[in-house]
């Protein structure tokens, strides 16, 4: 007993580059608090996924090259085909579908792909965990944190003033000529960066989603009128586009 909780002991079975039960333990524990860490992060940025799902995604890599490691170690001398990257190799491809549920796509803009690209970030750092790299998981969640929080304090100030924004518009006709549209647009210091056209030809209507960089203090209001006074227009919405 004396020996199982004897630090320099603890310390080596933690570090053992063979599974062992006490460093398996303390690699989940560890890989937990780093993806709760990430995932405090997206949920105080009113993402969905959050600390449990960041902290499961990067315990579930870690698990998976603990196990990646332990087949070969265990089936040593036994078979000459055991490769410590084979299981681990999977986690990087299947985490495309979480991230790939995490995107939203709604009319036109899209939001996710930063917790997406977290949560790839997340289970890399699980197998780095796994494979015993303490030190560089560490630095990889911190430096996670940062990029999530200090550069996009950087993008707001770099663009303060600015703003990104979805203009929806449906008008009760097919649109061939969106150029007096485009007009209203420029005669207001409002940049369109993209356009989507939806056409429904049973209804006999068209939707377009404008992306358009403006000044903060754009009135939009004065905008519509303008565009409604165009005639034919059914609907008329504003967005901010967010990418969380």
């Amino acid at each position: 007993m004396d020996a199982f909780f004897n630090m320099e002991n603890l310390l080596n079975l933690i570090n053992d580059d063979n599974v062992n039960a006490i460093g398996s333990v303390f690699k989940l524990l560890l890989s937990m608090t780093l993806g709760a860490a990430v995932g405090l992060e997206r949920r105080h940025k009113g993402q969905i996924a959050g600390m449990r799902t960041f902290a499961l995604i990067c315990m579930g890599a870690t698990l998976a090259m603990l196990v990646s490691i332990y087949i070969p170690q265990k089936l040593m001398g036994q078979t000459e085909n055991g490769d410590p990257g084979r299981i681990a190799a999977q986690v990087i491809s299947g985490i495309g579908f979480l991230g790939a549920g995490a995107i939203i796509q709604m009319k036109g803009s899209v939001r996710g792909l930063t917790t997406a690209a977290g949560m790839w970030m997340t289970a890399s750092i699980g197998l780095a965990v796994g494979a015993g790299m303490y030190g560089v998981a560490s630095v990889a969640s911190l430096l996670i944190i940062l990029v999530l929080t200090l550069l996009e304090l950087c993008e707001k100030r770099i663009f303060k003033g600015k703003e990104q924004k979805i203009v929806r518009l449906k008008v009760n006709y097919i649109l061939q000529d969106a150029t007096p549209f485009r007009k209203l647009f420029s005669e207001h210091n409002v940049h369109i960066s993209d356009e989507f056209f939806r056409y429904d030809y049973t209804q006999e209507t068209t939707i377009i989603n404008f992306m358009v960089r403006s000044q903060d203090k754009t009135n939009f209001i004065a905008l519509f009128d303008k565009m409604h006074a165009l005639g034919n227009v059914l609907s008329l919405t504003l967005t901010n586009e967010v990418n969380n």
